[in-house]
């Protein structure tokens, strides 16, 4: 039971760190907010790698496994 008040008093230096520097250890974000941080790299992705034909295909292929 003694080293509980060190572990306490460490989880209280982690969360004085991160109020130095302005953000939350834990919580959710806006949708939007996470959408905007998102999209650029899904962008990126697509054009990397093809993947607008690469979803349209296995579309496709889903359709035909369900006999549409």
């Amino acid at each position: 039971m003694a080293d509980t008040a060190a572990r306490a008093m460490i989880r209280t230096r982690g969360r004085k760190a991160y109020a130095a520097f302005g953000s939350r250890p834990s919580g959710t974000r806006h949708p939007l907010v996470a959408t905007a941080m998102v999209l650029p790299l899904a962008a990126l992705l697509v054009v990397v790698f093809g993947g607008w034909e690469a979803v349209v295909t296995q579309a496709s292929s889903v359709g035909v496994m369900l006999g549409r």
